[in-house]
């Protein structure tokens, strides 16, 4: 049976990207260095544009925090999709850095973080889907959301289909 592509996966998983995020810095989301896809970090953009918001240990607990990594993933994926054209487009996550705004007692960052790294896995299988990570308490982030997670991906080689 041949392996399914990272749309394919995707699209097996019902959920849905929210749109990409534009930056409000002085930042770009993305940047492509050779075979490298470097993505800024991203907060947790809903379908509607709005940020997920809460301290993980004050105002939403571990399994709502995990949720919120997943649909960080969402947001990168989006920022992906939009400016690449397709997941296709990535060959594999080699890091993840995972930042986790808590109370200063909460301990299960990796845990909160899971629910992203599980979505990659599940996009480019487990092989190509699972890289390096950090994952680290904040005692704040932007616009109090949750989680903030910055990648950096490998871009697959397509012959005849430049990337820009």
């Amino acid at each position: 049976m041949p392996e399914l592509t990272p749309e394919q996966n995707f699209a097996k998983t019902g959920l849905t990207l929210p749109p990409a995020p534009t930056p409000i810095g002085v930042y770009k989301p993305y940047l492509i260095d050779g075979k490298y896809l470097y993505v800024s970090g991203h907060g947790p953009v809903q379908n509607d544009k709005k940020l997920i918001r809460g301290r993980i240990g004050k105002d939403m607990d571990l399994e709502q925090g995990k949720l919120a990594a997943q649909q960080v993933g969402l947001t990168i994926l989006s920022t992906i999709k939009t400016n690449l054209g397709s997941l296709n487009k990535v060959k594999r996550v080699i890091k993840v850095l995972g930042m986790v705004n808590c109370t200063s007692d909460f301990e299960a960052h990796p845990k909160v973080i899971n629910g992203c790294s599980e979505l990659f896995a599940t996009v480019w299988g487990k092989e190509n889907g699972i890289g390096t990570r950090s994952a680290v308490g904040f005692g704040s982030l932007p616009d109090n959301i949750p989680v903030e997670i910055e990648c950096l991906f490998e871009l697959a080689n397509t012959p005849g289909d430049p990337l820009k």
